[in-house]
Formats: C-alpha cells, sequence, structure tokens
C-alpha cells in the first residue's frame, strides 16, 4: 500500500497513518465512538480496553486521517473481509468539520488502496442516519437491500452499500 497523501484544499490533507501513530488513531477513535456510538459495531467501552498492540494491529490495514490546518478532523479505513472484498470502517468526521467533504478525502484514499490490491469495497451504514447515507450515495455506493443489526441484540440496524466496479475502457 502507498503512503498516498492529498491536498487539494488548502490546510487540508489526508494521508494513510501507521502502526507507530497507534495514539493518534486511538485519540480520534475514542473521540468518535464518544460523538457518536451508534455509527459504530463497537463501543467506547470496548476500545477503551484496547492495549497498544491491539492499536498497532488495527493499524496493519489501510487506516487514513484527515487534518485540517494539522488538527486531526477524521478518520475512517478498510480491511478484507473475504476475498476480493474491502470493508470500509470507522469514517467519522468531528462535528465542528463536518459538510466540508472530508469523507470523500478519506474515501478517496480507502478507495485507491482497495482498487490497488483488486479489492471491492463495501460498508455499513446505520439506517437513519441520512447525512453518512447521503455522503455515500455521492460517492457512488449503492444499497444493496441487505441489512443486519448493528451489534448482536442491537435494535440499531444497518444497510449494506456497495461501491460498483469503474466501467472498463474499451480499447
Amino acid at each position: 500500500m502507498s503512503d498516498r497523501a492529498t491536498e487539494d484544499s488548502p490546510g487540508i490533507r489526508a494521508r494513510v497513518v501507521h502502526p507507530d501513530e497507534w495514539e493518534l488513531w486511538r485519540e480520534l477513535r475514542l473521540r468518535s465512538l464518544a460523538d457518536s456510538p451508534d455509527a459504530f459495531g463497537s463501543t467506547l467501552e470496548r476500545e477503551q480496553g484496547f492495549t497498544e498492540a491491539d492499536w498497532r494491529q488495527r493499524l496493519q490495514s489501510v487506516a487514513v486521517v484527515v487534518t485540517v490546518d494539522g488538527v486531526p478532523a477524521a478518520m475512517g479505513g478498510g480491511f478484507q473481509v473475504r476475498e476480493g472484498w474491502m470493508l470500509v470502517i470507522a469514517m467519522w468526521t468531528d462535528p465542528a468539520y463536518r459538510g466540508r467533504g472530508l469523507s470523500r478525502k478519506v474515501l478517496d484514499v480507502v478507495v485507491a488502496a482497495a482498487r490497488g490490491q483488486g479489492l471491492r469495497l463495501v460498508l455499513n451504514v446505520t439506517r437513519g442516519s441520512t447525512a453518512a447515507r447521503s455522503a455515500y450515495e455521492r460517492y457512488g455506493f449503492e444499497a444493496t437491500g441487505e441489512s443486519e443489526p448493528l451489534r448482536p441484540g442491537s435494535d440499531v440496524v444497518t444497510d449494506l452499500m456497495v461501491l460498483p466496479e469503474p466501467p472498463t475502457r474499451a480499447d
């Protein structure tokens, strides 16, 4: 995987983070779980118990942080869930930075990493999360009609979305 970083808007930078940056990822992830507990399959309580080794392991796949003027403002990542497929995970933007297209910047890096590995992309979005669903739809993700509980025993439901393959060029 490349160390792809993008900075097409002044002061906004998306980049892959590595295991040695586990503290940055942990800080953002715990903020995300506290801010939006019904957006994730995991919980704040569960991840507060993670060790340094757990956090480093999580950064073995693609993990992206977006900074705005040097301040960590958004995150997301992906990992291969089965042959040929990457699951987009941990998508979150700090409320102070929402509406600036930061999720698109995260997705640009995640999608490039997945496609570079020949993987297709899927994600789960919490039903009723209209802002997140709209962002994913604008990016090109489509609902599959499949759904499942957010977590075992949860009344919160997530919908599965897939990013279609880009059209192939006829030579």
